[in-house]
């Protein structure tokens, strides 16, 4: 049989995941545009024998020859099966999702960037970015990125995390000035020391775990062309002034949740005076808002409604 699209989404059960390489197998004759290979439950993928995998997959990226779209999270994926991909498809490959992939290096992911000059859009584990894939990315040869998402994740409390030069992000802004920079974090508290100490150009940012009232101030520092902003926690130390310094200096910002944090009423308001009508989602749960002598819980949804210029109420806990 013979498809253009095919995607396999599996459980946690090594026979689903072998079942979908059996299939990958047998797809010779078929000129495929859009691969995706989803593990809704680990290790799936992880358990297949890695040459079982590669083989299969292998065999799609021979015989494809207009691979435009690739997905492929949580698999054995290797360097020498991406060089496959290159030769096989680096005239129509747009778009590459690849996370948690952990037989890819930062020279495997560069030898995509450094063929594949129609790439568009890339997600990747931050591991795998380096100063070398941007300014792949940013070369004359290279199309306009229009989104890349990184994924910052710690494995390990303590782990180690590289820095990406300002100049290298710079190079990217100069050669894809609208592309939007997506980056979630799951960092332990005391691993943020590598981020955010120069201007960086992320447009969305989410925190998903706790993060200190630090790292948000040097986020209102550092990044300018941040447009939406999400915060899971940040304990019990008010973020009034971090705030103040995220609406002064984030311009663009345009969406912002946050969860488990303090803010005095009188700077939440403050803030959303600065940002304005600009502000086209804001997303706070009630708990967050610390009435003080300016403003009560009863009276700041008025005043964040007439900057807004909309109907604006703080977010309930679900009383269930």
């Amino acid at each position: 049989f013979c498809k253009q699209n095919f995607f396999s989404s599996v459980d946690s059960s090594t026979e689903s995941a072998e079942a979908a390489c059996d299939i990958l197998s047998q797809l010779v004759n078929c000129s495929l545009k859009t691969l995706g290979l989803i593990s809704t439950a680990r290790p799936s993928f992880m358990e297949v024998p890695k040459s079982h995998f590669i083989s299969a997959l292998t065999v799609v990226f021979v015989n494809s020859k207009s691979l435009s779209s690739l997905k492929i999270d949580d698999t054995p994926v290797d360097d020498p099966s991406l060089k496959v991909l290159v030769a096989n498809n680096s005239d129509t490959l747009k778009l590459l999702k690849m996370s948690s992939c952990p037989h890819v290096s930062p020279a495997g992911i560069l030898c995509v960037a450094d063929q594949c000059h129609g790439l568009r859009e890339l997600a990747l584990n931050y591991h795998l970015l380096s100063d070398e894939l941007l300014l792949a990315l940013s070369s004359e040869k290279h199309v306009h990125l229009e989104h890349l998402r990184i994924d910052v994740v710690s494995e390990n409390p303590g782990q180690h995390f590289h820095t990406i030069k300002k100049s290298s992000w710079d190079a990217m802004v100069r050669h894809s000035p609208k592309f939007n920079l997506v980056m979630y974090f799951f960092l332990y508290e005391d691993e943020f020391g590598p981020f955010f100490n120069e201007e960086i150009p992320v447009t969305h940012l989410y925190f998903g775990r706790s993060v200190s009232k630090e790292v948000l101030g040097r986020v209102g520092l550092h990044c300018p062309r941040l447009v939406e902003l999400v915060v899971c926690a940040n304990g019990l130390r008010p973020l009034d002034e971090e705030l103040i310094r995220i609406a002064k200096h984030c311009t663009q910002l345009s969406a912002i949740g946050l969860g488990e944090c303090e803010v005095s009423c009188s700077a939440f308001v403050e803030f959303v005076k600065m940002c304005g009508r600009r502000l086209s989602q804001l997303s706070i749960m009630e708990e967050v808002l610390i009435p003080d002598h300016k403003y009560s819980l009863d009276e700041i949804h008025w005043e964040v409604s007439k900057h807004l210029g909309r109907v604006w109420f703080p977010d309930m806990m679900p009383t269930w």
